[in-house]
């Protein structure tokens, strides 16, 4: 008997990459820890937008609610790294309203909020689905679709910043 042998080829990749899938998003979820290293030591969140946070807080908890069995069976790692990705975002949301100035915390509380009733719509929302399969495929949709804001994300910063708001005569 083979090592895999009650294993299908296509469970035990499925697994290889939910796993390697996993250890590459917990890369990503930890990249900014320099960056809030800086923002602990001066004190201040200097021009650092907290904008790829809440596009990333929204995809982890969607992704998540797809990982749980009432969406879709057997994706426990999605689940998982999601949850843990979903922490780390939180963190780094209240670290930045902790240094941020004061105009700034209040339009990032009403961003956490928005994002937060966001999701409670999705879930409520996807719960009303009776089919499990067209559930699964509205909140899959919708995972994709947040997983592209959240990398698009800085992009949109990079192009604020790039592009002057009045233009030079």
């Amino acid at each position: 008997m083979s090592l895999f042998g009650a294993y299908s080829i296509s469970e035990v990749g499925k697994d290889v990459a939910g796993v390697a899938g996993n250890i590459f998003a917990f890369g990503l979820f930890v990249s900014p820890i320099p960056t809030f290293g800086r923002i602990i030591r001066n004190g201040s969140t200097e021009m650092f937008s907290g904008l790829p946070y809440f596009y990333t807080l929204l995809n982890c908890l969607i992704c998540l609610w797809y990982g749980t069995p009432l969406i879709s069976p057997d994706n426990l790692l999605v689940a998982t790294v999601n949850s843990i990705g979903a922490a780390f975002q939180l963190i780094y949301i209240i670290l930045f309203l902790m240094y941020a100035e004061k105009a700034r915390k209040v339009r990032m509380i009403g961003l956490l909020l928005a994002v937060l009733g966001i999701f409670v719509i999705i879930l409520v929302g996807s719960l009303q689905i009776d089919d499990s399969e067209m559930r699964r495929m509205f909140v899959g949709f919708l995972s994709c679709a947040s997983l592209i804001s959240m990398f698009a994300s800085p992009l949109f910063i990079i192009v604020c910043f790039s592009f002057p708001r009045y233009p030079s005569m």
